[in-house]
């Protein structure tokens, strides 16, 4: 690794929905290149992807893995330097879950290249479509890799007409099997019209395509080819005189129009078996761009940034990771320029100058020493200080900032609890260092209390193991608790009277208080109508003070108060007893009189829920928001046969909606909670 030049570098990121097959796909590409000696499997967690133990335990991606391997592709493809080139192929191995989106977004943020990958057993899913839409969103060229092909239930030619009904005009099947399940061994070629028969190591020869196969796989020829020449005016004007274009050139305009997002090349393969993995990584070479063109802001000026390997070096991290021995590990794409070990460049927009002590190849839990990184590759540096997920490193005077990367909204919260004071003492510093490794996670100190936030249940669940394992912080979790609050019911007259007397100075204050409600979110209005001295007017701030922490510590049913006209209308004082912390004290036990004398509603948090589902989806959503207490203030269309709902719903009914939400769509809704205000509990609802 590390000997191609840029054009021959290819950096792809692998998603789609969760066990179709991606980790085992890459194992199978990693061990057909030679880089492994056996491929591993999920089950017993022996992948290069699956290395962390969170991963292991559940048995699935929980983070993004980086898996480079060389691979010469074989004669007969119309590479960009020639047949048998080397290149260097860095595949981005993004969990499917929905709670861990943040890695395909960093995935997605360093790829050139989309392979999007779909079991053969349960076709196009929720998942599937989720990340189609957000490489469509980042403007990326896009294949498919139809996976599983040995497996009971397998059906290419179903999966096919999927991929078309879902992702429209584009879709192009290169490959058709010529058998499944069991009987997978062999592929037809579609566009030189040969077959392709795998012996038991994943190595293919050439044939000709079986009888009872040709006129199938001549028709596919036939639409395919008419696909590829309809975006060149030239080509298709040959195809309508009758000339038929051979598969190399076929192959030459298809590496255009991937690259011109015109064309989604379809393939098929079995991960287990290796049947079709050799030709995967062809192809991914072939007809996969080389680095693109990304694009950073200079002042006010968006400014296109070519991956030349002479240019002015410009990097972008865009994965950070705590690594338990070797401290912060930063991943970087190398948008410009070429790197060398001991280089130092400028943290923008942090401003630290970093070196580069030391420059390495991420491979699962291994680390790769290279002796320089060229424009186009992915690489890593160890213990950059300065430096985040997002963060551009530049050599030049100039302070670049990336585009930035789309945010997830954090749905789904729970409250951490130190298990000792030893916990508690670094669970601060834990957080932080695991908020910069997952900008996902989104922390919130309310109330003395630390909640964290993320994308579900199992994305917290991580966290918490990751603080334990890495950063040796134990912590238990609860529901965040709804965040309840009082005002007063009705105006009311109250008397706050402080009077001690204990030898030497005592302490006397009174104040006459007038309390009345005010429309919500108004907070606090504090209004001084004392006239005659009677309280002097130095101690009226100590007066707002004493209500205000009143308000802070809760009405009569224990939640804080708000949205109060608090009027001082009259008082006393003395020479020699009166003090700032009496007049403190005297004003909080007339609010709290007050209080108690006129009653107080209690009110709870509302916020503004939005979500896009599949329009067939809407009646089942529209009924469990309303279930919920949620008022509906309309729905839109949105591309793509999908609505949006826009509604208020009572906080204390949205503790675990996103889960419920997924659930009740099958996967298929995008969900956003914001805070919005807060309303009085209706008399027929129980506050848990």
């Amino acid at each position: 690794m590390g000997s191609a030049t840029t054009p021959r570098v290819r950096t792809v990121a692998v998603v789609g929905h969760p066990g179709s097959g991606k980790t085992t796909l890459v194992e199978a590409l990693l061990h057909r290149a030679g880089v492994v000696t056996r491929a591993g499997s999920v089950e017993d967690g022996s992948t290069v992807s699956d290395h962390e133990p969170e991963e292991v335990a559940h048995g699935m991606s929980l983070g993004l893995g980086i898996a480079p391997l060389s691979w010469r592709v074989e004669s007969g493809h119309a590479g960009p330097g020639g047949p048998g080139d080397e290149y260097d192929l860095t595949l981005l191995d993004a969990p499917g879950h929905p709670d861990f989106g943040g890695a395909v977004d960093a995935a997605l943020t360093a790829a050139d290249l989309v392979l999007v990958v779909v079991s053969a057993v349960d076709g196009v899913q929720a998942g599937t479509r989720s990340a189609w839409a957000r490489a469509a969103e980042a403007g990326l060229p896009r294949m498919v890799v139809v996976t599983k092909e040995d497996k009971a239930r397998a059906d290419f030619r179903t999966v096919l007409a999927q991929l078309r009904e879902a992702f429209g005009e584009g879709i192009v099947p290169l490959e058709l099997p010529l058998g499944e399940e069991q009987a997978f061994r062999t592929i037809a070629d579609v566009l030189a019209e040969r077959s392709m028969s795998y012996d038991g190591e994943g190595h293919h020869t050439n044939g000709a395509i079986a009888p009872e196969a040709l006129a199938e796989e001549h028709a596919l020829h036939d639409e395919v080819t008419e696909e590829i020449v309809s975006h060149d005016d030239e080509q298709l004007e040959r195809y309508l005189s009758g000339e038929s274009p051979d598969a190399a050139a076929l192959e030459k305009a298809l590496v255009h129009e991937v690259a011109d997002l015109e064309a989604f090349p379809v393939l098929a393969a079995s991960g287990t078996t290796g049947v079709g993995v050799d030709r995967l990584a062809d192809l991914l070479c072939v007809l996969g761009p080389s680095a693109r063109p990304r694009t950073v802001t200079v002042g006010t000026h968006e400014v296109q940034v070519t991956a030349d390997p002479d240019g002015e070096t410009l990097v972008h991290v865009f994965r950070t990771v705590a690594d338990p021995f070797v401290g912060q590990v930063s991943v970087f794409k190398m948008l410009s320029g070429t790197l060398r070990p001991g280089d130092r460049l400028t943290s923008r927009p942090s401003g630290t100058v970093e070196r580069m002590h030391g420059l390495f190849l991420v491979r699962g839990k291994a680390h790769l020493p290279v002796d320089k990184v060229v424009a186009g590759q992915v690489a890593a540096v160890a213990k950059l200080t300065g430096t985040t997920t997002g963060s551009l490193l530049t050599a030049g005077a100039i302070s670049p900032r990336a585009a930035a990367a789309p945010e997830r909204p954090a749905v789904y919260a729970r409250t951490l609890l130190p298990v000792s004071q030893s916990d508690d003492d670094r669970l601060s510093p834990a957080l932080a260092r695991l908020v910069a490794e997952d900008p996902t996670l989104r922390l919130d100190h309310t109330g003395g209390r630390t909640v964290l936030r993320g994308l579900g249940d199992t994305h917290l669940q991580v966290a918490v193991e990751r603080l334990a394992r890495v950063f040796g912080v134990h912590v238990t979790t609860e529901p965040v608790p709804v965040a309840y609050r009082e005002t007063v019911a009705r105006a009311v007259d109250a008397e706050g009277r402080l009077k001690k007397q204990s030898g030497g100075h005592g302490q006397f204050a009174v104040v006459q208080l007038k309390v009345s409600p005010l429309p919500r979110g108004s907070g606090l209005e504090f209004v001084d109508k004392v006239v005659g001295g009677a309280v002097p007017r130095t101690y009226l701030p100590a007066v707002e003070r004493g209500i205000s922490e009143a308000m802070a510590g809760g009405g009569p049913q224990g939640h804080p108060v708000v949205d109060l006209r608090v009027e001082v209308v009259d008082g006393k004082a003395h020479a020699v007893d009166s003090s700032d912390m009496a007049f403190r004290t005297a004003a909080s036990l007339g609010l709290r009189e007050a209080l108690n004398r006129a009653g107080t509603v209690l009110l709870e948090p509302v916020a503004a829920v939005t979500v896009d589902v599949p329009a067939h989806c809407q009646g089942d959503v529209l009924g469990d928001l309303s279930a919920r207490r949620g008022r509906i203030l309309g729905s839109s269309t949105l591309d793509g046969d999908r609505v949006r709902i826009d509604a208020e719903v009572p906080q204390a009914e949205l503790d675990t909606y996103v889960l419920d939400l997924r659930s009740l769509t099958g996967g298929r809704a995008e969900l956003q909670i914001a805070p919005l205000r807060h309303e009085p509990v209706p008399s027929n609802v129980t506050v848990r």
